[in-house]
């Protein structure tokens, strides 16, 4: 089963709610929750580079100037832009050498896209981590949001900490550690969950913390 329509995330929030009492008041609080489904493969992969540790607005801004720049859905071209391309669209030097590497990944067959969506989410996570510069984050979320797949929760996520944290009435924000053990108990459904803390953080801080460049609503 993969997250593909809104009816999907409907009924991972009635599971949800069924699972957890607690998720009540985090479901009528978060309001809408969107499916956010994007392209996969290397084009959804790069957007998730791209919107690592920047603002919503600043990664959709950098991905539409790489988008000039560069086939962000061609690894040959992603191989034979210049370093000015990167410069012009706002690149910092770790990220383009994670597009680099990403791109010669699939170039050599290390990473293939129609593997990871065939695999279990640990194998996948695994072979998305091998790649120079690509971390549990970035998989996490390429899985969650291009793959469509239905239990993956990114611990590693601030805005999903701090969502939880808050939801919960914890004195400090928890860590990834304790967000996965919370999260554990939302499984087969944990990707549902992902994007009901997110949309508890949107609702709560005013801010859209949802981390991939360029997502539908």
């Amino acid at each position: 089963m993969t997250i593909s329509t809104e009816a999907d995330i409907a009924a991972g929030l009635a599971a949800l709610r069924a699972a957890d009492v607690r998720l009540e008041a985090v479901i009528e609080r978060a309001g809408t929750v969107p499916l956010r489904r994007r392209q996969g493969g290397l084009a959804g992969l790069v957007a998730i580079i791209v919107g690592q540790q920047v603002s919503r607005a600043s990664a959709d801004a950098i991905l539409a100037r790489l988008a000039v720049e560069i086939a962000v859905d061609s690894a040959p071209a992603i191989l034979a832009a210049s370093d000015e391309a990167f410069r012009r669209a706002g690149m910092s030097r770790p990220k383009q050498q994670t597009l680099l590497a990403v791109a010669q990944a699939i170039e050599t067959g290390s990473l293939d896209f129609r593997r990871i969506g065939a695999a279990p989410a640990e194998a996948a996570i695994a072979e998305l981590v091998a790649v120079r510069g690509i971390g549990p984050w970035t998989a996490e979320c390429y899985l969650l949001f291009c793959g469509g797949h239905p239990d993956v929760f990114p611990a590693g996520d601030l805005a999903l900490q701090v969502a939880v944290g808050h939801a919960f009435g914890l004195a400090s924000r928890p860590t990834a550690r304790d967000v996965s053990t919370l999260a554990a108990a939302w499984s087969p459904h944990r990707s549902v969950a992902a994007r009901l803390f997110w949309s508890y953080y949107a609702a709560v801080t005013r801010r859209d913390a949802v981390p991939i460049a360029g997502a539908a609503a």
